[in-house]
């Protein structure tokens, strides 16, 4: 690749070390999906970040996702479903009708 189509990427030590997650909402409208990234442990929780990405993109992204987990799977075996917890505590949600 030329260097000159090469983007560097600065990334601080705080985003650098990540962020745990137990908990994703999904909030959409016609233009975006907002997706919240949460860390709840009983009874306190916080969001721990937040994306905001258009349609298209997170299509794109879905796409990846999905032949990231076969590519996982493919060399380490199957990953097992996590059980979804009760509706009314922690978990994957999104809006209704999403």
């Amino acid at each position: 690749m030329d260097n000159k189509n090469q983007i560097q990427i600065r990334v601080d030590e705080r985003e650098a070390k990540g962020v745990y997650s137990n908990v994703m909402e999904i909030k959409s409208s016609k233009e975006e999906f907002c997706i919240d990234f949460l860390n709840i442990f009983p009874p306190i929780g916080a969001l721990t970040a937040r994306v905001i990405i258009s349609p298209g993109h997170l299509k794109r992204m879905l796409k990846v996702l999905q032949n990231t987990v076969v590519g996982y799977e493919s060399k380490f075996g199957k990953i097992d479903e996590a059980q979804e917890p009760p509706k009314s505590q922690m978990g994957f949600h999104t809006e209704p009708g999403v």
